[in-house]
């Protein structure tokens, strides 16, 4: 099932819900959108700096597509939020990928 379609529309009767933006990224991701998932998740942490579960997706996902500084930045603002948050699973998980992302530089 193509949920693109249909998130598409859900945010276009609000255009700024978190998790319809996350989804969407989730979904460009999968068909190989990475540049249009790069863009939702920005825009999505630019407006809303606590919606912690996005950081993790963006670092992954820029890490991916060899942007490794950029990739840092979006790690080290996500530890920032989950500890902000009191998020330790998201912190736990961020930390774990910095790691390994800093390992292999």
């Amino acid at each position: 099932m193509d949920r693109i379609p249909t998130l598409l529309a859900l945010l276009e009767k609000n255009p700024t819900d978190d998790f319809l933006q996350h989804a969407l990224a989730l979904e460009y991701i999968k068909i190989n959108k990475a540049q249009d998932a790069v863009e939702l998740f920005e825009k999505l942490l630019l407006r809303n700096p606590e919606y912690v579960g996005s950081y993790y997706h963006i670092a992954k996902l820029l890490v991916s597509l060899n942007r490794t500084q950029e990739a840092e930045g979006w790690y080290e603002k996500g530890l920032q939020a989950a500890k902000k948050a009191g998020d330790n699973h998201a912190f736990n998980e961020l930390r774990a990928a910095y790691d390994e992302l800093l390992e292999d530089m």
